[in-house]
This record gives C-alpha cells, sequence and structure tokens, in this order.
C-alpha cells in the first residue's frame, strides 16, 4: 500500500479499502434496481386488483378499514401504545443488564463457579422451555393471588417482569456466543498481566464480545418491541387492549388496523437499521481483513 493509500485510508476510514465501481457496474446496478421495482409494483398490483376485485371487499372495507372507525378509536389506542413504549424501554435496559451479568457468570472458569454456572444454566433452560405467553399468565395471576405481603400485586409490574425474565435467558445466551466468539489469547493475556477472571471479562473479553452481538441484540428489541403487546392478556391497558376495547364496543375491527400502523411505524425503521447496522459492520470487518 503506497502513501496515497494510506493518506487515504486515514482520511476516509475502512471505507477506503473497499472495492470502487465502475461505471459500467452502475449502470448495471441502476437497471437492476430499476427492474426490480418494476417487477414489485407489478406484484403488488396484481395483489391489490386481486383483493379489490372481491366481492367480499366492500363488507371487509367497512369491518378493517373505515375511516370514520380509525378515527374514533385512534387517540385512545395512541395513549395505549405510548404504554407499550415505556414498557418497551424500561424493559430493554433490565434485559441487557441482568443477561450480561448472566452470561458472565456462564463464562467464570474453574471448579470454584461450579454452583453459579449451574443456576445459570438452569435458569436459562427453564426460562427459554415456557412460552413468553404462559410466562405472562403464570406470574400476572400466579403471584398476585398468593397475596405476599410486601409485594405489588400490579399485573404491570409481573407483565414486564416476565418480559425481562424470558428476554434475558435468550440474550444471555446471545452475549455467552459474543464471549465464546473472542479468541482465547485474549483471555490468556489478560491474565498474563495478572488480571483476575472477572477483571479480564469486564474490560477485555465482554467490550470485544458486545461489539460482536450488536446485530442479535438489535434483533432482540424487534422482538420485544412487539412482544410488550402481550401483557394485555393481564388486563393492562396498552395499545392492543384499547383496541380490543373499542372492537368489544362497536364489532368492528378498524382499532386493530390503527393498533398495526403504531406498532409498523416503530418496527419497521428499528427494523431497517439493524438490517444496516448489520450490513456495514459486515463490510467493515470484510474491509479489515483484507
Amino acid at each position: 500500500m503506497n502513501s496515497n493509500s494510506l493518506e487515504e485510508v486515514e482520511r476516509r476510514g475502512p471505507q477506503a479499502l473497499w472495492p470502487r465501481r465502475s461505471p459500467h457496474s452502475r449502470e448495471e446496478g441502476a437497471r437492476g434496481a430499476l427492474i426490480a421495482a418494476a417487477s414489485t409494483v407489478g406484484v403488488l398490483g396484481l395483489m391489490l386488483w386481486v383483493v379489490l376485485a372481491s366481492e367480499a371487499w366492500p363488507k371487509v372495507q367497512r369491518q378493517f378499514f373505515s375511516w370514520f372507525h380509525f378515527k374514533e378509536s385512534f387517540p385512545k389506542v395512541a395513549s395505549g401504545f405510548w404504554l407499550d413504549v415505556k414498557m418497551f424501554m424500561v424493559a430493554e435496559v433490565l434485559i441487557l443488564g441482568i443477561a450480561l451479568g448472566i452470561a458472565m457468570i456462564r463464562a467464570l472458569r474453574g471448579p470454584a463457579f461450579l454452583p453459579l454456572r449451574i443456576i445459570a444454566v438452569t435458569y436459562i433452560d427453564l426460562i427459554r422451555g415456557l412460552p413468553i405467553l404462559l410466562l405472562i399468565l403464570l406470574m400476572g395471576f400466579g403471584i398476585p393471588s398468593l397475596q405476599l405481603p410486601g409485594v405489588t400485586n400490579s399485573p404491570l409490574f409481573w407483565g414486564v417482569t416476565a418480559l425481562v425474565l424470558s428476554y434475558s435467558a435468550y440474550t444471555a445466551e446471545v452475549y455467552r456466543a459474543g464471549i465464546e466468539s473472542v479468541h482465547e489469547s485474549q483471555r490468556m493475556a489478560a491474565r498474563s498481566i495478572g488480571l483476575t477472571q472477572g477483571q479480564a471479562l469486564r474490560h477485555v473479553i465482554v467490550p470485544q464480545a458486545i461489539r460482536n452481538v450488536i446485530p442479535a441484540l438489535l434483533n432482540g428489541f424487534v422482538s420485544l418491541q412487539k412482544d410488550v403487546a402481550l401483557v394485555f392478556v393481564l388486563g393492562v391497558r396498552e395499545g392492543l387492549r384499547e383496541a380490543d376495547i373499542y372492537n368489544a364496543r362497536t364489532f368492528n375491527y378498524t382499532s386493530y388496523i390503527a393498533a398495526a400502523v403504531l406498532f409498523l411505524l416503530v418496527s419497521v425503521p428499528v427494523a431497517r437499521f439493524t438490517d444496516w447496522y448489520t450490513d456495514r459492520d459486515r463490510r467493515r470487518k470484510q474491509a479489515m481483513s483484507s
């Protein structure tokens, strides 16, 4: 690599190592994008025509796509959806911290830490073996029925707790995969300079592991953002529950469409950001390895 190349890398970063596209390849890319867009429009147009040509479409439109009912139900559904957003933000912070602690416990070496590793593995196996909806029902109805002194009976609290417990088990395995992806020489080097196991994990292994699993963690964000709606089975008046109440009162399903629109407005951008970050991370690694 000559001096000009080195200066380009310093100025632009790893992107300078990516291959440049020729004008011919750019023309082929533009042509491919045009063909893809035309085929997509054609397929979507055909699907739309089939739906609109159906004899049952007017009835479906009145029941699911009524503008009047959309406007009537939207304020309540949006208010409930804001509770979904708050549950998601609180649960995500707790999940990331708890799951990291569990993964670090599983990564400890030596016979002295065997009891802790057994507890962590048992927790992960039990929680991952239960459907999340079942866990919400068990905790949301079971624990308050015990009438334990000093323990809240709030369905919102126990619904979020169930989400945190369930997602922490899955996220801990994501962290563990990232920890195991760090080469063993990193751990050995940390121990050779006098760091304990905990210090080696905290200062050397875990920072590298987190960078490796950020795309997988972002996918977990997308799933959690949707699954917070499951607490509606406990009677929590979040977005889906408000839509269900409106449907029970009017026998019209447009409120569910309003809830779907709100969830899509959040989940689709997050999903697209996840794909963008994953592709960017992949290209960065390819550039650094070349």
